[in-house]
């Protein structure tokens, strides 16, 4: 299901926080949201699921205004993961998940066969089928994570928006839940903050810089050193080949030979995510 972004400004606390965003994705492709803290990436993505009202601009989904969808129309289109799972209600795991379909459902429906077992792959594709009987509010934050993923792959809507996916994942479980997502042949677009998983996930990425779109491609042609600096300001260099390169990062005051305060180690070089 294609998305479409025209010409969309979001306007918060009194400032454009994104400006005039314009972008179109394909059906089924892999789109990765990157940019500094406080670019508009969150911001853009939840004029998509409805959160957030354009000041300028619309959203469309299969060519229909996402505005004036219905709430049901729109979950069956279009299903979130947020950063931060919710822990203040009294449901277990596979409760959670069953969550997902209600879009499916008339009022008061209930939970079919047909339900369970999408259910039941939803929590296996995203590991937590162990943690079925287990209250949402006692497990680790990661452990949420994949709850969350699970609640969004069992609505089964043609779009799914990632807001920071790998919060709070450990390093196997972000290319874990990276690896599920790109096998779903779905339209996906996320939030992320680490550049190394967009080069190996994204078939796309879109680069936001105080709320403006700057750039926009295949990743390994639009992550380079020269763009990396200028947006993020640190320096970085380019391991492996050119399809699907890995990256590092320093300060830009070490690249650039000036004195760095701290211990030895923080003025090694690092490849943490941006």
């Amino acid at each position: 299901m294609r998305v479409e972004f025209d010409d969309v400004t979001v306007r918060l606390g009194g400032r454009d926080v994104v400006q005039r965003a314009s972008l179109t994705i394909e059906p089924g492709t892999v789109v990765g949201l990157v940019g500094p803290n406080g670019s508009g990436k969150s911001s853009l993505l939840r004029t998509l699921y409805r959160a957030v009202r354009p000041r300028v601009g619309s959203v469309r989904v299969d060519g229909q205004d996402v505005l004036r969808l219905s709430g049901r129309q729109a979950a069956r289109a279009v299903a979130v993961m947020l950063q931060d799972a919710p822990t203040d209600f009294d449901l277990n795991v596979e409760e959670t998940v069953l969550l997902g379909r209600a879009p499916h459902h008339a009022a008061f429906g209930r939970d079919t066969p047909a339900d369970l077992d999408v259910v039941a792959d939803a929590m296996r594709r995203t590991g937590v089928a162990d943690l079925a009987d287990r209250m949402v509010a006692t497990l680790s934050g990661g452990q949420r994570q994949r709850v969350m993923l699970a609640r969004a792959l069992a609505q089964q809507s043609p779009v799914l928006v990632l807001d920071e996916p790998s919060n709070h994942l450990d390093i196997s479980h972000q290319h874990e839940l990276m690896t599920t997502v790109r096998g779903l042949g779905r339209t996906v677009i996320a939030a992320l903050h680490d550049l190394n998983l967009a080069i190996r996930y994204c078939d796309e990425v879109v680069v936001l810089d105080a709320g403006r779109i700057i750039a926009a491609g295949p990743p390994a042609t639009v992550l380079v050193p020269e763009l990396i600096r200028g947006t993020f300001g640190v320096d970085v260099r380019v391991h492996g080949d050119a399809g699907q390169p890995v990256l590092s990062f320093r300060p830009l005051s070490v690249a650039d030979g000036h004195p760095t305060t701290g211990s030895p180690e923080a003025r090694a070089e690092s490849s943490i995510p941006t």
